[in-house]
């Protein structure tokens, strides 16, 4: 993709619609070594890593303005508007000022890195723009409506990579129920490797190995196996399956957690957890549902509070340690709202077109963990589950009987 492909008169129109309700001059875009994923998606840029400084300035109304290093022009090829290029810092300095001054205008800013995933500019960055005369502003609305917007493709796409990453955790605790028929005893290496293999065999692509972490390790939300101690799965354990891939590299991923038992009968302990995760799970879906039905804004941040609330309910708050879900665009952790009001305060508005995860968890240390993690995708009717066939119940291995 190109500046030129990717600002059309439609996205303009979008942009400053959303500038014009927000009461905003303008959108500056800021990127330099890929520091902002929204600049760098919202601009199509590509061809390497930006090693001078660019600014983009989309106004309310008018003409975009580029200023960009005399070196690395090349970037804006084809820009719909002005392009001023500079190349001492007191040239960029007075440019700036000059397309700046005394206007309002959002980056990718958060105060006091309130929302983490959307604080991409660097504070000097926001302190140079202040001192060309402007106000900064938080992008926020931006991002959600026009950066963490899946595209129809990357709908059909993250839909493919759903189903096949489902059919993989399903075929991945049969595996290990053969390992154990055929008298080879599994590791969670050993199963993070035949993952990898099988997102290979299905055409999936994934930025880092899946999670595979058994008993006392499934009580650590970001276990990593370890390739030079080979943890086996033990019969009468708890078993979690962690899996995250795409149909190319770039594509928004699917991410999912599965959850099995090494065994015929789990623990009344272990499916009294499996349930209300299960639950806190389908209560922040059935919530969302609920309220874009009857025409209400809802926040990632209520879904957090509904998650959380079944968890607290039933006495496991404290080891309910992270967020409900987390954003899903181009990057697997992206720039758009989060279900989250324990991490941060993520009180962007859930709008249609954007996606994220839902994947609350427990964990009791020295024990075992339990997270279920689906993903919902929200459509102008309402929101989407992926997969078509979530987890409903514990998966158990009968490895005795062979």
């Amino acid at each position: 993709m190109s500046v030129a492909e990717t600002l059309t008169p439609e996205m303009l129109a979008q942009i400053r619609k959303i500038l014009g309700d927000l009461r905003y001059d303008g959108w500056l875009l800021f990127d330099f070594h890929g520091l902002n994923p929204v600049a760098t998606r919202v601009l199509g840029l590509g061809g390497g890593l930006a090693t001078r400084r660019l600014f983009v300035f989309i106004p309310t109304s008018g003409r975009p303005t580029a200023i960009a290093h005399k070196i690395e022009v090349n970037r804006v090829e084809g820009f719909p508007g002005e392009v001023r290029t500079y190349a001492a810092w007191r040239e960029l300095e007075r440019e700036l000022g000059a397309v700046l001054s005394g206007k309002r205008v959002a980056m990718e800013y958060s105060a006091k890195d309130a929302v983490p995933y959307l604080d991409r500019v660097p504070a000097g960055v926001v302190e140079l723009v202040r001192a060309a005369g402007a106000e900064v502003v938080t992008s926020s609305e931006l991002v959600t409506a026009i950066a963490a917007r899946w595209s129809p493709e990357e709908l059909q796409g993250h839909r493919r990579a759903a189903e096949l990453i489902r059919e993989i955790a399903l075929a991945g605790f049969n595996r290990v129920h053969d390992w154990f028929a055929e008298g080879i005893l599994p590791t969670e290496v050993g199963l993070q490797r035949w993952v990898l293999e099988a997102f290979d065999r299905a055409g999936l692509h994934t930025n880092s190995p899946p999670i595979v972490a058994v008993g006392e390790h499934s009580a650590n939300p970001h276990h990593e196996p370890a390739a030079h101690y080979e943890t086996a799965i033990q019969p009468g354990e708890v078993l979690l399956l962690d899996l995250f891939a795409g149909i190319s590299q770039d594509a928004v991923y699917a991410d999912q957690t599965w959850m099995g038992f090494v065994g015929a009968t789990p623990p009344a302990d272990v499916v009294r957890v499996f349930d209300v995760v299960r639950d806190a799970r389908d209560r922040a879906v059935a919530l969302l549902s609920d309220k874009w039905r009857e025409g209400w804004s809802i926040t990632g941040a209520d879904l957090d509070d509904a998650a959380r609330k079944v968890i607290n309910n039933a006495g496991f708050g404290e080891y309910f340690v992270h967020r409900t879900g987390h954003s899903i665009d181009r990057e697997l952790h992206g720039s758009g709202p989060h279900l989250d009001n324990f991490e941060t305060r993520d009180d962007r508005k859930l709008l249609p077109g954007i996606g994220f995860s839902v994947e609350p968890g427990v964990y009791l240390p020295g024990r075992f963990g339990v997270r279920s993690e689906i993903n919902v995708v929200l459509h102008e009717d309402g929101p989407e589950v992926t997969p078509a066939e979530p987890q409903h119940d514990l998966i158990c291995l009968d490895v005795l009987s062979g």
